[in-house]
């Protein structure tokens, strides 16, 4: 296990600056070392101290971890919270029903009484980053072998942890490593379970535009929902309790109903859940043309049969529309990259990069002995796991699709019964036999389970008639057939979804040795790769990847021109929604509250200078998935918009940033607050924010 030691990192971070005001995840930690001046220069008045303080309340402490993989923010001293309409989506699918369609529908709780708890739903506050690099290289040194060295890092992690959490048992501690294991942190946090829905427009206005309009820009989505935390007596973490109260945080954001110009300071806060900005060209080739190829393929055939049915049928409608959004989000947005992939050149762009290290590196025969075949080795294994990983892909889009055979692996009362609540028999009977499909297909029949042998004897080879006898024959077919057997005491081990996923399950065991032990291979490779360009970086401050850790990114409110003789505004309006609207297609019905507001141009206090009310805006702000929900602060720390997505002409973004083409789509405050006080008539949520006139 190589490691980059802590001086030389510090000595590499602590006189740099970034080379681009408009790239980069930060860490908090560092803003002081190697942003402040940046970040000062475009306009920002606040200093790192009152961004993030392990001493004081700070702006970090407004801001959390939402359901563990969005963001959130705080705007009242009564624990009320923003986040996206597709943030709270899940939770809001799980309190809908046929009778409370809130997602169609949308919901104002009008006092305390009527917020609705979200079971499930945490949120998630960061107490602190601290560095603990030395102690962890330090440990993995006194180890001989790998083994040794796993077991000393694994210890002193363990003390790591409960030396942070021993003097208050509300903290929950982790270490995570960044720059590839080239450092390490230990975060403490604090965990709030208690969690309860406020208010959310419909779907009409909060997924407005859909799949259509999803990674596009111009965007004119309200997506936006509204959630409270509770607490103990104490104000302490604690499990849903009617005598619990609404949590006082330690701090919370101002709401800013002045706007922005082009141009203006803006600042993204949030958890960031997964980059790849050290990718090489083997591994850009095989995120294109296996891991994203494959699963456009799969599950927009997945998608089409399970929309049949949602349009079909109201309850399917709601028991999928979460299944569905969050397939399909994934789905477009590797569409997205794969285009851009090819349109910008990504695979030739990381080759170049990759010459320039190795000239770099043969410079030197000191970094030569250590560096001089690293980007060979990472290439190679890549290239040389290809079978392993296209069948691996094929196993988790198609065959493991499959509801019912999931649902063999179920044994808690509680999980069984939320899957029968959002579970269609009759949908998922007509995904298996398309994924069966596919999976014979696509895959060599060396890798196909043991099932594909009894369709071709007992079956003869119809896969239809092989899933029909499978899904009359299985009790998790129905939630009914499933406690008639429960009760008689039938043998789950021996059920046909049973024995399909011990088929599938072997299968994998085939693959996973062979996909874990070359992921394992290619980590300690590009550990001693990234320790390898943080050296020739020199001058040039680098941020690690995203991993799910609070960050920060900071850069202005801007237009962009997607091609030759087109530039896009960088702010659509309500007008723009009324354009859009089409009655006859769900994805663009304006609901007719909406429209009268906008008729009657009743827009109040949030209206635009000339009288337009706003609905989003851009940044190149540098985000990812993950930061859904962020709030986009202005040079002050108030709070302007809700980040919610990307832009099509930049879906590369993971992989490489592109300046002058990658933006940040944001629903304005404005809007949310019109939202909610204009449509939804809860204006009194507005009484207990802090709103900058």
């Amino acid at each position: 296990m190589k490691k980059l030691s802590f001086l030389l990192v510090v000595s590499l971070l602590l006189s740099i600056m970034p080379a681009k005001a408009d790239e980069g995840m930060w860490m908090l930690p560092l803003l002081e070392k190697l942003n402040a001046k940046k970040m000062q220069e475009l306009g920002c008045k606040l200093t790192p101290e009152e961004i993030y303080s392990i001493n004081n309340s700070s702006l970090k402490d407004a801001i959390v971890h939402f359901g563990g993989g969005c963001t959130a923010e705080i705007v009242s001293d009564k624990g009320l919270l923003f986040t996206n309409h597709h943030c709270g989506y899940s939770s809001i699918q799980k309190l809908s029903s046929v009778e409370h369609d809130y997602l169609n529908d949308g919901y104002w709780a009008m006092n305390l009484n009527e917020e609705l708890p979200a079971k499930g739903l945490t949120v998630t506050f960061v107490d602190k980053f601290v560095d603990v690099t030395d102690r962890i290289n330090k440990a993995i040194a006194k180890g001989k072998t790998d083994e040794e060295k796993g077991k000393a890092y694994e210890a002193e992690v363990e003390k790591i942890v409960e030396e942070a959490t021993k003097h208050d048992k509300t903290l929950d501690a982790e270490v995570t490593s960044f720059y590839n294991s080239n450092a390490y942190y230990v975060i403490t946090t604090r965990t709030f379970k208690d969690i309860r829905f406020v208010g959310a427009p419909p779907s009409s206005i909060g997924k407005f535009g859909a799949d259509t309009d999803n990674w596009i820009w111009p965007r004119h989505t309200g997506d936006f929902s509204v959630f409270r935390i509770y607490a103990d007596k104490n104000n302490n973490p604690a499990e849903y309790s009617e005598e619990n109260v609404p949590y006082t945080p330690k701090q919370s954001l101002k709401i800013s109903l002045k706007g922005f110009d082009k141009g203006d300071y803006t600042m993204i806060i949030g958890f960031p859940g997964r980059t790849t900005r050290f990718m090489l060209s083997e591994e850009a080739k095989e995120t294109q043309n296996i891991n994203n190829a494959i699963s456009i393929f799969a599950r927009g055939v997945k998608q089409d049969i399970w929309m049949e049915d949602m349009q079909a049928d109201q309850k399917v409608r709601i028991q999928y529309s979460n299944k569905y959004a969050s397939s399909s989000n994934g789905w477009k947005k590797w569409m997205g990259m794969n285009e851009t992939f090819d349109k910008l050149n990504i695979v030739e762009r990381r080759a170049a990069e990759e010459k320039e290290f190795n000239q770099w590196v043969n410079a030197n025969k000191k970094r030569a002995a250590k560096y001089g075949s690293v980007v060979d080795d990472i290439n190679n294994e890549v290239k040389g796991r290809a079978e392993y990983f296209y069948v691996y892909r094929y196993i988790n889009e198609t065959v493991s699709a499959v509801e019912l055979v999931k649902a063999s692996s179920m044994r808690r009362p509680g999980q069984i019964e939320a899957f029968f609540k959002d579970y269609s028999v009759e949908t998922d009977r007509k995904l298996a036999k398309a994924m069966y499909k596919i999976y014979k297909e696509k895959v060599d029949p060396k890798y196909h389970p043991a099932f594909y042998e009894r369709i071709d004897k007992e079956f003869g080879g119809d896969i239809d008639a092989f899933v029909d006898n499978l899904f009359d024959n299985s009790v998790f077919a129905s939630q009914e057939k499933y406690e008639k057997a429960k009760a008689e005491g039938y043998d789950m081990q021996k059920d046909p979804a049973t024995q399909i996923r011990k088929d599938i399950y072997a299968i994998a065991q085939v693959i996973m040795p062979e996909v874990m032990g070359s992921n394992h291979k290619v980590a300690e490779l590009k550990q001693l790769y990234i320790e390898g360009v943080l050296e020739m970086q020199g001058d040039n401050a680098m941020y690690p990847d995203a991993n799910s850790t609070m960050r920060l990114t900071y850069g202005q409110v801007l237009p962009y021109s997607p091609r030759d003789a087109v530039q896009y505004d960088f702010v659509t309006t309500l007008d723009g929604v009324m354009e859009k609207e089409d009655p006859d297609n769900w994805e663009f019905v304006v609901p007719a509250r909406l429209k009268e507001l906008w008729k009657a141009k009743d827009f109040g206090q949030y209206a635009l200078p000339n009288g337009k009310m706003p609905v989003a805006f851009l940044s190149n702000n540098d985000i990812t998935g993950g930061n859904s929900g962020s709030p986009v602060l202005n040079d002050k720390g108030e709070l302007l918009g809700l980040a919610f997505d990307g832009n099509w002409e930049a879906m590369s973004g993971d992989v490489i940033f592109e300046p002058d083409l990658q933006r940040c789509i944001n629903v304005d405050i404005r809007y949310v607050l019109f939202i909610i006080d204009k449509y939804g008539k809860a204006g009194y949520l507005l009484d207990e924010m802090n709103i900058v006139k």
